[in-house]
């Protein structure tokens, strides 16, 4: 670990990032194991967030995952709104 200015954020290694997610996946609590590392808990979580997500060999693989989650969000927002327009039409209309 890198001990950097009180002005900036310290910078951690890799090997030190390691460690502290093998310690946060054997304690029982991964606040408990922050505390034991004297890190910000919030920290260690993001680092076992990033390591739960699988990294594409290929940058071209990267953009085709990026699109391809875009789409899947522009449907599901275009499922939602067919689903309104079939609950506003199947009411039959008033006098």
């Amino acid at each position: 670990m890198e001990k950097a200015s009180p002005s900036k954020r310290p910078r951690y290694d890799a090997a030190f990032r390691a460690e502290a997610l093998r310690l946060a996946s054997e304690s029982r609590s991964t606040l408990a194991a922050a505390r034991a590392l004297n890190i910000n808990a919030k920290l260690l979580y993001q680092w076992q967030k990033a390591a739960q997500q699988p990294l594409p060999a290929d940058p071209h693989e990267a953009a085709e995952v990026r699109a391809l989650r875009a789409q899947v969000r522009r449907q599901a927002q275009e499922l939602e709104i067919l689903k309104k327009a079939i609950a506003i039409f199947s009411h039959p209309p008033t006098p």
